[in-house]
């Protein structure tokens, strides 16, 4: 039986998909959530301003500084607990 993932591990890969910029698209496939499931979440760091949305031929979501900082910490805490 497979487990679900948590709502911290799903916004730490979006947010290192989205380290060098990403299109919508790519994270649906990268992170292996669809179409519906993925807005909420990228609303979700667009408001916390932990990625940034840049306009060009195509909208490319790409992490922040303050993403960045997230994503590592989370990951700490995963490794940390994984060693228990």
């Amino acid at each position: 039986m497979k487990l679900k993932r948590s709502r911290e591990a799903i916004i730490s890969q979006m947010l290192s998909i989205c380290k060098s910029g990403a299109c919508k698209t790519r994270i649906v496939y990268q992170a292996n959530l669809n179409f519906r499931t993925v807005n909420p979440y990228i609303n979700l760091l667009l408001e916390k301003k932990l990625i940034e949305a840049k306009k060009g031929q195509t909208l490319l979501y790409e992490t922040t500084e303050k993403g960045i900082n997230l994503r590592d910490n989370i990951n700490h805490v995963h490794s940390e607990l994984s060693e228990l």
